[in-house]
C-alpha cells in the first residue's frame, strides 16, 4: 500500500508538467486560427456595427492581449474553473458534466471488451505457437485491424439498424421514454452495442497480437522451459507462468493506446449520433468557442493521465519490482 502511495505520487507530480505543456500549447494553436466566437456569432445573425463587435469582444475578454487571456485561463484552471462557453452560454464545466458520462461509458465498454476478449484470444493463439488456431487467429486480427472504425461503425449500423432493425440507429437511450431502472439500464444497452462494438474490435485485435507475441516470446524463457522440465501440464504452464508473463506488455499497450481510444470514441459518437464529447468538440468547433475547446483538451488530458495512473498499479501489482524501485527511490 506504502509503495502504490508513492507510485501515484510520483506520478502525480510528473503529469503537472505534462498538463501544463498541453494546455499551453493548445491555447496558442487555437489563437492561431483564424476568427473566434464573436465572428461565429456575428455570422449568425447577418453582422452587426463596430459598436456591438467591440461591446462583445469587451464581455468575452478577447479584447486583451493573448498572454493576458493565457494568464487569465491559466488562473481560472487553477482554481477548477475551465471558463465560460460562448456558443452556449453556460460553464464550461457544466457541459463537460453533462457529456463526459456518456464517453467514459462508451470508452469503458469498448476498453473491457477489447482488453478481455482480446487478451483470451490471444492466449489461444499463443498456448500453441504456429498451430492452425494461431495461424487463423493472426491473420482475423490483420483483418479487422485493417478496417477504420467509423467504416466498420456505419456497416454495423446499416447491418444491424436499418436492415435488420435489431439495435437502436442513434443515440445514447430512448428519447422521453420516461425508463427508469433496469428498464433504462437495458435500453442504454441495446444503444451501445453497436458503437461498442465497432470501437472494440479495433483495440481487440491489437490486443490479440500483442498477448500472442508475448506469449510467444515467453515461450522460450528459462522458467517455462524449468516448468516443463518438471513435467507440469500444459494447461498450467499456459495460464500460470506464460500468460502471466505476457500480461505485461499487454498492459504497458493499454496505457499507450487509452488517448487513440479515447479519440476513436469521438469518432463512434459522431456515426452513432451519441451526445458525448465527439458532438461537443463538433459543437464547439462550429461556435469557433475557444474556451469550451480547451476544457475538452483538458478534460481529455486528465483521462488519459488517470487511465495511465491505473495501468502503472496493475502493472506493479503484476511485477513487484517495479512497486519496490519507486518506493526505494
Amino acid at each position: 500500500m506504502k509503495r502504490a502511495i508513492i507510485l501515484l505520487r510520483r506520478r502525480a507530480i510528473s503529469s503537472i508538467p505534462v498538463l501544463l505543456i498541453v494546455v499551453i500549447f493548445t491555447f496558442f494553436l487555437l489563437e492561431s486560427a483564424s476568427g473566434d466566437a464573436v465572428d461565429a456569432y456575428l455570422g449568425s445573425i447577418g453582422g452587426g456595427d463596430a459598436a456591438l463587435i467591440q461591446s462583445l469582444r469587451e464581455s468575452y475578454g478577447l479584447d486583451r492581449s493573448m498572454l493576458a487571456r493565457l494568464w487569465l485561463y491559466l488562473s481560472s484552471l487553477a482554481r477548477f474553473d475551465l471558463g465560460w462557453s460562448v456558443a452556449f452560454n453556460r460553464p464550461v464545466g457544466e457541459l463537460i458534466a453533462e457529456r463526459l458520462p456518456n464517453t467514459l461509458l462508451l470508452m469503458g465498454s469498448a476498453t473491457a471488451l477489447s482488453f478481455g476478449l482480446g487478451s483470451a484470444l490471444g492466449i489461444l493463439a499463443g498456448a500453441r505457437p504456429g498451430s492452425v488456431r494461431d495461424r487463423l487467429l493472426s491473420i482475423g486480427s490483420l483483418v479487422v485491424y485493417a478496417i477504420p472504425s467509423f467504416w466498420l461503425g456505419l456497416v454495423l449500423s446499416i447491418a444491424f439498424s436499418v436492415k435488420l432493425r435489431w439495435f437502436p440507429i442513434a443515440g445514447i437511450e430512448t428519447i422521453a421514454s420516461g425508463k427508469t431502472g433496469f428498464a433504462r439500464a437495458l435500453d442504454i444497452f441495446d444503444h451501445l452495442v453497436l458503437p461498442v462494438g465497432a470501437l472494440a474490435m479495433i483495440y481487440l485485435a491489437l490486443f490479440l497480437r500483442v498477448m500472442r507475441s508475448g506469449m510467444a516470446e515467453a515461450w522460450k524463457l528459462d522458467f517455462v522451459l524449468f516448468a516443463r522440465a518438471k513435467g507440469l501440464s500444459r494447461s498450467r504452464i499456459v495460464l500460470r507462468h506464460v500468460a502471466r508473463n505476457a500480461l505485461l506488455p499487454l498492459v504497458t499497450m493499454l496505457g499507450l493506446q487509452s488517448a487513440a481510444m479515447l479519440g476513436g470514441s469521438v469518432v463512434i459518437e459522431s456515426v452513432f449520433a451519441i451526445p458525448g464529447f465527439g458532438r461537443l468538440a463538433q459543437e464547439a468547433v462550429n461556435g469557433r468557442d475557444a474556451p469550451l475547446l480547451m476544457g475538452i483538451v483538458v478534460t481529455s488530458a486528465v483521462l488519459v493521465i488517470a487511465v495511465n495512473f491505473l495501468v502503472d498499479l496493475v502493472y506493479a501489482a503484476l511485477d513487484p519490482r517495479i512497486g519496490a524501485s519507486e518506493g526505494g527511490a
